[in-house]
């Protein structure tokens, strides 16, 4: 079995020694058509991509079809469309939209281009001072809003790693930054220099790109500090085309072309770097538990994930917990808050993270599970706990969650079996996982749909099997749900007693 990089490919901007380049590795990004060829093309057996996942050459590879979504897959709630991106697919195509070969061509081209929108808002530089600590050493441009961004690219405890990446938010943009440890013989700084180098965006689908870039500069500036030309050469390519107010946020994917794209390829916002098997090890690493963070997440509780450096890691299970909650029946969690992705949080989020209604969030500082009214789950590496009384009954396994996670595994194995034996590559276990819970979250709200539309509004033992959920033990959990997504006409039977 051939194993992948969870990097991707080193860019243009990337002053790459020569060793490197012997080895094989092309400095630029490959021909858009390989990133649109056969998924056996760009995924590994071990399941080292899925649902716009992709960490193949060039970037995500389209491979699945996913209806409108919920939750952290949806596409941003205050984005709005630069005029500039509707260039995208030139006016004279429209003439041979009514051929359906020309559409899909058309569309292609369209996606293509929308990705290779310039979205970098800003890039940084930030450093450990020994007498003041994190810094912000260097930035374009230089007159953004980063403070407090040294502290989100450096995370608390990272002295005692020597790399590490860091997914967060900074106001309306996510941000990516890759830190490195190296020792130096230098009283001044204490035997280590620690620096990171990072960038922000409107949107984290994109990030992954740059990782690699990010990596080596950071070596870079740890070897040769001061030297920021690539940087600049890297956010003068690629810089975001920002509305001309400052205060909007560059639109993820153009507005006309959303609609067709979700039935095209898959959810943008589910472009992630992660590595080989993110999904898998999600799993093996909560087991049981995650059955119980998938019905947290369904009901948009505020989520907490606790865990000492590396980082980067633990930003997966952020993103992990988001996927949990998919939902595409149209009009389905309109009205429920947004499930939203804060990844690494510190100190200096408390006060935006007093004003979520939900979120999942990941921390290294453990001060944070004394604020027990910014959370309302914590997750202390594998130990899910609430302080909520009205939670707590939630964090007891019933028997259909048992029952799902035996299915689950069951599913895995027999398709690492097919991988193995028939050579399979193109189904991947991130496919799996996602389609399991979203299928899962569909048949919960098709049902209450149709209990909702008959001459009898009760949902009964038979309607709550059918949703997949235990009618004793899952009894608690469906009343929050029902409460949740607004189905106040629907009434409880009285034989779903509590266990």
């Amino acid at each position: 079995m051939v194993e992948r990089s969870d990097r991707a490919p080193l860019l243009d901007w990337e002053e790459v020694p020569s060793a490197e380049k012997t080895d094989g590795e092309a400095p630029a990004v490959p021909h858009v058509k390989e990133r649109l060829s056969s998924p056996c093309n760009n995924q590994a057996p071990s399941g080292c991509s899925g649902f716009g996942w992709s960490s193949g050459p060039g970037g995500p590879t389209f491979t699945r079809t996913v209806s409108n979504g919920d939750g952290c897959g949806a596409p941003p709630a205050t984005s709005g469309a630069p005029a500039a991106v509707d260039e995208a697919l030139p006016p004279d195509k429209d003439a041979h939209l009514s051929d359906p070969g020309a559409i899909e061509v058309s569309l292609e081209d369209r996606m293509v281009k929308w990705e290779e929108k310039d979205q970098i808002v800003s890039v940084f530089v930030v450093t450990f001072n020994t007498r003041t600590g994190n810094m912000l050493e260097w930035c374009l441009p230089k007159d953004i809003d980063l403070e407090g961004v040294e502290f989100k690219a450096i995370a608390s405890g990272s002295h005692r790693v020597t790399t590490d990446f860091i997914y967060f938010r900074k106001g309306c943009y996510f941000g990516l930054a890759c830190f490195a440890n190296m020792a130096v013989e230098s009283m001044e700084e204490r035997g280590a220099r620690m620096k990171s180098v990072g960038i922000l965006s409107p949107s984290y689908t994109l990030l992954y790109r740059y990782m690699s870039f990010l990596e080596h500069q950071v070596r870079l500036q740890l070897q040769s500090p001061g030297h920021y030309s690539p940087l600049e050469a890297f956010y003068e390519d690629k810089r975001a085309l920002l509305p001309p107010s400052g205060e909007g946020v560059v639109c993820v994917l153009p507005t006309n072309t959303w609609g067709a794209a979700i039935n095209h390829s898959m959810h943008p916002e589910m472009k992630i770097t992660h590595p080989a098997g993110c999904m898998s090890q999600f799993i093996r690493f909560f087991g049981e538990q995650i059955m119980v963070l998938w019905k947290l997440a369904l009901l948009r509780r505020r989520i907490l994930i606790f865990s000492p450096p590396p980082v980067g890691v633990v930003c997966y299970r952020v993103y992990c917990c988001c996927c949990l909650a998919n939902i595409s029946i149209p009009g389905v969690g309109i009205a429920v808050p947004e499930f939203r992705p804060f990844f690494y949080v510190n100190v200096a989020d408390i006060s935006a993270l007093e004003n979520e209604l939900s979120y999942v969030a990941c921390t290294t500082e453990k001060i944070f599970e004394e604020k027990k009214d910014l959370y309302d789950v914590y997750v202390d590496n594998q130990n899910v706990k609430t302080y909520r009384d009205g939670l707590k009954p939630l964090l007891r396994l019933s028997a259909a969650d048992r029952d799902k996670y035996r299915k689950l595994t069951e599913q895995r194995q027999m398709l690492l079996y097919s991988q193995e034996e028939n050579g399979d590559c193109v189904s991947s276990e991130e496919d799996l996982f996602i389609l399991f819970f979203l299928e899962q979250n569909n048949r919960i709200f098709q049902t209450l749909s149709e209990v909702a539309g008959s001459s009898d509004p009760t949902v009964t033992q038979e309607s709550v099997r059918a949703m997949g959920l235990d009618p004793h033990g899952d009894r608690l959990f469906l009343l929050h749900l029902l409460e949740i997504y607004g189905y106040d006409s629907l009434l409880v039977s009285e034989q779903l007693c509590c266990s």
